[in-house]
This record gives C-alpha cells, sequence and structure tokens, in this order.
C-alpha cells in the first residue's frame, strides 16, 4: 500500500496500478487518511482505523472533487481526533442510518398493539388519520418536544374534539414508551413526554327521569327490533356498559346466585354484575336460540349487534327523548341508585369502576338522600333551637 503525502495535484493525477481495479495511497501526513484511485478513473477519501477492539474500520469522508483537498484534511484531522479518544466514527455513522422513520415505529406500535387491545382499531385510526400523515417520513431521532407541543397545540385549534386531541398525544406517547423499551436507534428519550394535558371537559351529563324512563320503555316495546326491550331494560336496571351487554353470554350468567359475570370489562380485568328481581324477570323472557350463547344476540344473525342505531333513534324519537344516547342509560342506572340512598362506594362497585374518581362524578345527584339527612337530623333536634 503506497504511502505519500497526498495533496491536491496529486490525487488530480494519482494513477491506478496497472491491473488493478483500484490503488490505495495512505496519507503520511494524517494517520488514516487514505485516497482510493479506482481503474475508471474516480477517486474516494476514506479514514481507515482500528476501533478500540482492534478491527478495521473504514469510513467514506468524500468523493474526489466534492469537498476541496483543505476541506477533506480538516474533516479527517477531526475523525482521527474522535478515534484517539476513543471514539468509533463508522459506529455512529451506522447508528445514525440505523434510525428509522415515525412510520416504521407506527407500524411496530400497531402491530404490538393488536396482541393485547381489545379493540386496536382505535389505535390504528389515530396512527393512520393523525400521526403517519404528519411523522411517518420523519427520522425518529429529528421529532422534538417543541415540534410536538406546536403540532398538538394546531390540532386543537383545527377544531378536533380535547379529547381527540389527548387521544392522539396519549397514542405518540405510547409509540415513543414502546421505542425506548425496544431500544430503536435514535431514541434516548420520549418527546412526547412532559408535554402538558389540556384540560378536557367533555362530562356530558343526561339523566333519566323516573317518568322519562316511563316513556322510553313504552316506546322500545314497540320497536321492530325484538331485542331492544331487554337490551335498555337490562341496561337500566345493571348499569352495565353497552358492548358489555351485547356480548355477554349464558354462561356467565348465574341466575341462582343473582349475579352476572363480565369476564373482561374495560379496566380489564373481571367483575360481576348483581342482577336485582326485575333485571332476573326479564332475563326470564329473553328468548333462547339453540347453539348461540350470546344473551340478546341479534335474531337474524344469532351474534353480537353490530349496532343499534336505527331502532334506538326511532325509540328515543317516540320517547320525546331526541338528546338521550343509549350510554345515558348508565348514568341513568347510577342516578337511580344514588338517589335510592346507595352509596357511591357501592354505586362505583356495580358500575366497575377501576377508581373513586370516576364514581365522583355522580356525586351531586346524592342530594336528596343529603337533604333527607340533614332533614332527620333537623327533626331529631326537636324544639331545641
Amino acid at each position: 500500500m503506497p504511502k505519500v503525502k497526498l495533496t491536491h495535484a496529486f490525487c488530480a493525477t494519482a494513477p491506478c496500478e496497472p491491473g488493478k481495479r483500484k490503488t490505495d495511497f495512505y496519507d503520511t501526513g494524517t494517520t488514516g487518511l487514505m485516497f482510493e484511485k479506482r481503474a475508471g478513473g474516480g477517486g474516494t477519501f476514506y479514514m481507515r482505523y482500528q476501533d478500540a477492539r482492534g478491527r478495521q474500520k473504514q469510513l467514506k469522508i468524500a468523493a474526489y472533487g466534492d469537498l476541496t483537498f483543505d476541506q477533506v484534511r480538516k474533516e479527517a484531522q477531526r475523525l482521527r481526533s474522535q478515534i484517539v479518544l476513543g471514539g468509533d466514527p463508522a459506529a455512529k455513522k451506522a447508528e445514525k442510518k440505523a434510525v428509522v422513520d415515525y412510520a416504521e415505529l407506527a407500524a411496530q406500535h400497531l402491530a404490538y398493539a393488536s396482541t393485547y387491545q381489545k379493540t386496536p382499531a382505535n389505535t390504528e385510526s389515530i396512527i393512520r388519520l393523525h400521526l403517519v400523515p404528519r411523522w411517518g417520513k420523519v427520522p425518529l431521532d429529528e421529532i422534538t418536544q417543541a415540534d410536538v407541543a406546536q403540532w398538538l397545540a394546531a390540532k386543537a385549534k383545527e377544531g378536533l374534539a380535547p379529547a381527540t386531541v389527548e387521544k392522539i398525544r396519549v397514542t405518540f406517547n405510547r409509540s415513543f414508551e414502546l421505542a425506548l423499551r425496544w431500544n430503536m436507534s435514535g431514541v434516548t428519550k420520549n418527546p412526547v413526554k412532559g408535554i402538558p394535558r389540556k384540560p378536557i371537559n367533555n362530562a356530558r351529563e343526561r339523566y333519566l327521569s323516573a317518568a322519562e324512563a316511563k316513556r322510553l320503555m313504552a316506546a322500545v316495546e314497540e320497536s321492530e327490533n325484538p331485542q331492544l326491550k331487554h337490551i335498555v331494560g337490562l341496561l337500566l336496571l345493571t348499569g352495565a356498559r353497552v358492548s358489555e351487554l351485547l356480548h355477554a353470554k349464558w354462561e356467565h350468567v348465574d341466575a341462582t346466585k343473582r349475579q352476572w359475570l363480565i369476564p373482561t370489562s374495560k379496566t380489564g380485568k373481571p367483575r360481576h354484575v348483581p342482577l336485582s328481581t326485575p333485571a332476573l324477570g326479564i332475563l326470564e323472557t329473553v328468548p333462547r336460540f339453540e347453539g348461540c350463547p350470546y344473551v340478546v344476540p341479534n335474531p337474524d344473525t344469532l351474534k353480537p349487534y353490530v349496532t343499534l342505531k336505527h331502532a334506538w333513534q326511532t325509540a328515543r324519537r317516540k320517547a320525546r327523548l331526541p338528546d338521550l344516547r343509549i350510554h345515558d342509560l348508565r348514568h341513568s342506572a347510577a342516578s337511580f341508585m344514588i338517589n335510592a340512598g346507595i352509596d357511591l362506594f357501592a354505586v362505583g362497585r356495580v358500575l366497575g369502576h377501576a377508581d373513586h374518581k370516576s364514581t365522583m362524578r355522580y356525586s351531586h345527584l346524592a342530594n336528596d338522600t343529603l337533604l333527607a339527612a340533614v332533614e332527620a337530623g333537623a327533626a331529631k333536634l326537636g324544639g331545641g333551637l
């Protein structure tokens, strides 16, 4: 391997040894600087060195003509300084090259989510509709907290519901938490972490009165959907989520113990729902279909209903309750229990809340019970005041 003092003039006329595809010339001035001259006429500058483990490494500096020779030498000296101090420029460059775009992380995130999430379609839609269009082609190490914060703020201004913006933030945050867990190249911290969560106040309070519940039950009795009366009745009497009831199976209903087991609830844990006498009465009238495990299936498919939208809208219109959502039946069930004097802790257990904070949204409904309590106290005092 020829050693020469590399200069601009030499590199311009350096020959390739006859019969060889290329010839390497090592600089006598800067250790490791090498000029590769090819038989075809082109040339390339490299830095060749040994890493800390004694392995031979070679890092391209530039093709001949892309930089001035002075620039090439300065870059070679910079690299040499890193090497002397224990660095490995080639490994650093390879690591940089290994950094993938967010689209790759998103695909891995979704694949992982599908292994444990009950409805991975929710994560998929957030990634597909919001995250990938903006960040899909951006390398992971170029996604900064400032950029993410600015983008989320812009999303809020686009008119998206606060809850939707929060879902986007949570999903993006989850992506980078997974990237850190998986030690993905270029990810040393989570750029979403630390961005303040905007306060969300999208709680919509709608509770049926006894009179409204009576009108609703009369309307569902007339529904063309034969199962709607059973579904609405059971939702009002159990406080269950719609999806929980639609997927309920007879094997999990124990009339003797008067309870219904929900194997996997929203919290991810199984829970038992107590069944009142009226609830058991509805279950006794629900038709059973041979070979069908579901309690209130679609009679045509013998599978859980995909949607109750048409039947529900028709019934609530007849009941003169145009703003009532089917999920409001769960809130109404809580309302009836609380105003019957049942404490919040017990109501939370029936509804399957993971913590008391979820149940506290119903605390103001206990006013009737609290008022009765202070009236009873006042009566006990009698004429003492």
